[in-house]
């Protein structure tokens, strides 16, 4: 952006400069598609800030049907063979999504003490019990095969050893009978004081389920095993909470950016009827797109997340080039009404041509076999269309009603 300003506040004129372009012809038939738009919307204004009011809200309250999770492994669609190759895994094997827990002991070399064990089998449990859970890995089931083991295999006795000593005897002897180059370092610490429990979650687990699985995990150790206290780690935990602390954070920086644009309007506009008035056309179109996308797809990953960002920052550019323009015809001393009309003769083309330009662009992104691209191009897509259609319908409409100063002269023609 920095770019594309010092080019057009540089080179740009410089080339027009240098060019000596003519200017074209003006033809009044050029204005009358324009200029009829422009006669229903201030004679209908009324009619459409209702109208276009009720759509806002109604619009905007599918955001409550929005569900913002994530699912790594559906990044990609089944163009890519990666994404062939993991729904051969998930679907034939356990799956690729794991939750790690590192179980502390109470001390080095504590993991074979008898309470440290049971308390990591309860855990292991539970977490069996769990409906979202395919399998459990952990180091409570390697003692107690052990013991089973060095009791002639009799099923009986694939329980835990009852005296830490033996425990620490099994663990010893198990680790001398690993093959050369084999050790235990995935499943235990180097010291001893702390065992790996691996968790895969069963099938494509939402990153909304997975943050509830992670809570009732804590909710678990905190009532039965404070001791054993921890967080998960894994891949798919940092994609189930990225997402959701991504939105935590986008919606601190909007509420940032809404304050710092709508002051910066009010300077540049030097109006505070005018500023306010903006404030409708800037955000009103993004809670109408998450609506409209809370009704149609229900959910929004990360690259819905970034959309907002990137249309806001369009969106205000529009609305920034009809204010100015109306801003300007009110000074040079017309009405409201005709100040509407003047404006959109001067950037009523413009702004068409940009947001199909814009919208089009976007739209390519649609064809992507990356979900977030795609999401990416269609949220921002729909929101630069809404946009166009505030500026033209609600912004006018606003204007016509809400700035009843009177205008000094008729609209030349």
């Amino acid at each position: 952006m920095l770019c594309t300003w010092f080019y057009t506040m540089t080179l740009f004129p410089l080339l027009l400069y240098f060019l000596k372009l003519r200017a074209p012809p003006i033809r009044e038939k050029q204005h009358i598609l324009i200029d009829r738009f422009s006669q229903f919307v201030v004679s209908k204004s009324p009619l459409l800030l209702v109208g276009g009011s009720l759509v806002a809200v109604v619009l905007s309250a599918g955001i409550f049907k929005i569900e913002f999770s994530d699912n790594w492994t559906l990044f990609f669609d089944d163009r890519y063979e990666f994404r062939r190759d993991t729904d051969f895994v998930i679907e034939n094997l356990t799956g690729l999504e794991s939750m790690e827990y590192s179980l502390p002991a109470s001390r080095e070399g504590g993991i074979t003490d008898i309470e440290y064990l049971r308390a990591v089998e309860e855990f292991a449990e539970w977490y069996r019990s769990q409906p979202e859970t395919a399998h459990v890995q952990v180091f409570s089931d390697i003692m107690k095969r052990l013991n089973m083991n060095l009791h002639g295999d009799d099923p009986e006795y694939y329980r835990l050893p009852e005296d830490p000593e033996l425990a620490s005897q099994y663990l010893l002897l198990y680790e001398l009978s690993l093959p050369f180059g084999s050790d235990l370092n995935d499943r235990i610490s180097a010291d001893k004081s702390a065992t790996r429990m691996t968790v895969l979650p069963r099938d494509r687990l939402a990153s909304k389920h997975q943050r509830e699985l992670d809570a009732r995990a804590n909710a678990w150790l905190s009532q039965n095993a404070p001791q054993l206290t921890t967080e998960a780690t894994g891949l798919s935990i940092i994609t189930a909470y990225l997402t959701q602390r991504n939105i935590h954070s986008l919606f601190i920086g909007m509420a940032i950016a809404m304050g710092i644009i709508s002051l910066i309007l009010l300077f540049v506009l030097k109006s505070a009827r005018l500023g306010f008035i903006s404030l409708v056309p800037n955000f009103v179109p993004l809670l109408m797109t998450f609506g409209i996308w809370g009704y149609l797809v229900g959910h929004v990953g990360l690259g819905g997340t970034m959309t907002s960002v990137i249309a806001f920052g369009i969106i205000v550019d529009d609305t920034i080039h009809f204010l100015s323009k109306y801003q300007k015809a009110r000074r040079d001393g017309l009405a409201a009404v005709e100040a509407v009309r003047k404006t959109f003769r001067m950037v009523g083309h413009a702004l068409s041509t940009t947001t199909v330009a814009l919208t089009a662009g976007f739209l390519v992104l649609t064809l992507s076999g990356f979900d977030t691209s795609a999401t990416l191009g269609a949220i921002v897509a729909i929101t630069i269309a809404i946009a166009l259609l505030a500026d033209f319908l609600l912004l006018p409409s606003l204007l016509v009603t809400l700035d009843k100063r009177k205008g000094t002269q008729p609209l030349p023609g």
